[in-house]
């Protein structure tokens, strides 16, 4: 293995290849980052000088019968990212984010999603309860008009002869139908082609999913002005303006996979949050909602807020990726892995008039340390509070009531004479099934990594049991669908798999990964 390999798979793994150091030397130097950073060829901005722009609510097409309907166009745009700077990109309705979609807890909502991209895509509404017809399966393709023989071009499908008899193509219009029977929290929506994903992301296919419900209302957290969702990705900018990224194949049509280095994640120079460079935004002296995302490919996150003065301010977390704690948890640094997400309050009140708040990254180096600043303007009433209880509807699974334990290993591997990342030593194939389960089944999982892998089930939310034998940490209070595997780590899961018949999948959120064979088939019978 040469040396650019061992950077290119990135930390422990590439060590202990190299090197032949036991499992546990390596893993104990815990590499904080899994994957390698792309350098942008343009000027970037200074950081705390964009407005953090909110993403505009879609308003329905329709109302009637109980039920929301959405329509959302899948286009090129240009975009002014980086002040004065054009970029085009693919987008949801012509912007990135794409536009936030606000929903009601168990009011059905219809996405008629139109495709004008020269690529097939996939729409996966990320953490919600939704039907498998509708839950963005990598293979149940949207064509563009006229491109049906992209429906034999579906990367490992062509190159490796891999064929899906079960998926279902349809040609420029595709309806996405969710149900929303489910907990009121932050949910997002990407593009989930198979092998393709991770370009896509990088590309501009991402936006917001809100639910609320008439309880939540009810608790009196920050809410209208004060309540921000954070959509926080990394990006790269080339020459001319473009997003950078170290695709095999620049068309996204035939080739997956990226370039040598980069196989263990691609991470950018640039931290956007809402498509701004390091922006900030202005705040009264009262309690925020932050409502944070890490929308990134591969950049995990250590996320602190710190005064002017060097004071860290408490991160009150109230929510999970699947919605509200039983009670708040206060942090003082918060890790976020890719697709995770967590809802917290910040109270900016003891902040004096003037003063700037930065959120910066822990992990991070040099520019990658900003992500974000708030300014606090004025001071203001603020009749917020948060609850010592905050929810009483959150699954009491026992390790009891598993009717089965499995296990998982997360690795890397060789895959059709190439480079991939595995599940239980197997690279993702459509027509294999990898796990079948009774609809209502306890099952408890443990997960083993070699490297970083945010692990996210689709439909089922999950509570974190232990991490390499010890207690969960702080911050896997709640219910969530995605789990960081650090590396070296090995983490118990228990869920219930109730909701909806059909095939879904689990795979690694760290999108080169899953585009590299990192998922896996799960049946629900």
């Amino acid at each position: 293995m040469t040396r650019r390999q061992m950077l290119g798979i990135g930390g422990a793994l590439g060590l202990m290849a190299a090197t032949g150091l036991t499992s546990a030397a390596a893993l104990a130097r815990r590499p904080s980052i899994t994957g390698a950073q792309l350098r942008s060829a343009v000027p970037l901005p200074p950081p705390f000088q964009v407005p953090l722009p909110v993403p505009a609510v879609l308003k329905p097409v329709g109302t009637s019968g109980g039920a929301d309907r959405y329509e959302i166009t899948q286009c090129e745009a240009s975009a002014e990212i980086l002040p004065g700077v054009t970029t085009p990109m693919w987008t949801y309705n012509g912007t990135f984010p794409g536009p936030t979609i606000e929903s009601r807890r168990g009011r059905p909502v219809t996405v008629s999603h139109r495709n004008e991209l020269p690529v097939p895509t996939v729409v996966h509404l990320h953490g919600g309860r939704t039907p498998a017809a509708s839950d963005g399966y990598p293979t149940d393709l949207l064509l563009p008009e006229g491109r049906q023989e992209h429906s034999m071009h579906m990367g490992h499908g062509s190159e490796h002869g891999m064929h899906d008899p079960r998926a279902v193509v349809t040609e420029l219009t595709r309806d996405y139908t969710f149900p929303l029977d489910q907990r009121p929290t932050l949910l997002w929506y990407h593009d989930h082609r198979m092998d393709f994903t991770a370009p896509a992301i990088w590309r501009g296919l991402a936006g917001l999913h809100i639910v609320r419900d008439d309880a939540e209302d009810a608790l009196g957290l920050p809410a209208g002005p004060r309540e921000l969702p954070l959509m926080i990705a990394d990006r790269a900018f080339a020459a001319d303006g473009s997003l950078a990224y170290p695709a095999l194949d620049p068309t996204l049509r035939v080739r997956p996979g990226v370039r040598e280095p980069y196989l263990a994640g691609v991470l950018g120079d640039v931290i956007l949050v809402n498509g701004a460079p390091w922006p900030v935004h202005e705040v009264d002296a009262a309690r925020y909602r932050l409502r944070i995302l890490n929308a990134s490919n591969a950049r995990h996150y250590e996320l602190e807020a710190v005064t002017g003065d060097g004071h860290r301010l408490d991160l009150v977390q109230i929510g999970a990726d699947q919605g509200l704690l039983a009670a708040p948890v206060v942090h003082r640094l918060l890790p976020i892995a890719p697709a995770e997400r967590y809802d917290v309050v910040v109270d900016f009140s003891g902040v004096p008039i003037g003063g700037l708040v930065k959120v910066v990254n822990r992990l991070g180096s040099g520019r990658t340390r900003d992500v974000m600043a708030f300014r606090v303007a004025r001071k203001a009433a603020d009749d917020s509070r948060v609850p010592r209880t905050l929810s009483t509807d959150l699954p009491a699974w026992r390790r009891s009531d598993a009717v089965r334990v499995r296990d998982f290993a997360f690795r890397a591997g060789r895959m059709h004479s190439g480079h991939g990342w595995l599940i239980g030593g197997l690279p993702f194939d459509p027509a294999r099934t990898d796990v079948t389960t009774r609809l209502g089944d306890v099952e408890v999982w443990r997960l083993i990594a070699d490297v970083h892998h945010p692990v996210h089930l689709h439909l089922v939310g999950f509570r974190v049991l232990s991490r390499s034998g010890r207690p969960p940490l702080p911050h896997d209070a709640g219910l969530k669908d995605t789990v960081s595997l650090r590396p070296g780590e090995a983490v118990e899961i228990i869920t219930r798999f109730d909701g909806y018949r059909g095939r879904y999948l689990f795979h690694c959120h760290n999108a080169e990964h899953e585009d590299m064979g990192m998922m896996a088939n799960l049946e629900i019978v």
